[in-house]
């Protein structure tokens, strides 16, 4: 039948595969230089996300885990972190963007438009082409990387990096 990992059938399309690489994504607005230092992983941010995309991850260190949902920056692990690991003055919670990789359906010819749909910025959209089949193009000005299109993807092909 041919390869897996680039067919449309469906048993390709149900067959869940495991993730690639792990990136571990900090919180919104840490000071990144003193956290390995000064992060005491209490657990307080953890606690405080109403989306409850915190979860500890190497060594026990706090990143967000977009396959639970997406960042709304409302700055409750800053407010609750008892360390001055946050700098919410920035204008930029952080530089992370979004990233389609070459596994997305629709990239393949399937009809899939779940990141698009998911993004309320606006910053996923699927330009028509003619005679072609439209792929996913991200507008990395208006991408927050808040990543409320990871976790919604069937194919796992969407990540902030």
């Amino acid at each position: 039948m041919g390869d897996t990992a680039h067919s449309s059938t469906r048993r390709a399309f149900l067959t869940v595969r495991p993730r690639g690489k792990t990136i571990h994504v900090r919180l919104p607005w840490l000071a990144t230089d003193r956290f390995v230092d000064d992060c005491t992983r209490c657990g307080e941010c953890l606690s405080a996300c109403p989306e409850k995309i915190i979860a500890p991850s190497t060594g026990g260190f706090p990143s967000i885990d977009f396959a639970r949902g997406e960042c709304t920056f409302c700055g409750a692990c800053a407010d609750a972190c008892p360390e001055s690991l946050f700098h919410r003055r920035r204008t930029e919670p952080w530089t992370f963007k979004a990233v389609i990789s070459d596994e997305c359906l629709a990239k393949r010819h399937v009809m899939c438009r779940s990141c698009e749909d998911a993004c309320a910025l606006r910053a996923i959209v699927f330009a028509p082409v003619s005679g072609g089949f439209p792929s996913p193009e991200i507008a990395i000005a208006d991408c927050t990387g808040c990543g409320g299109c990871v976790s919604v993807c069937p194919e796992n092909a969407v990540s902030i990096q």
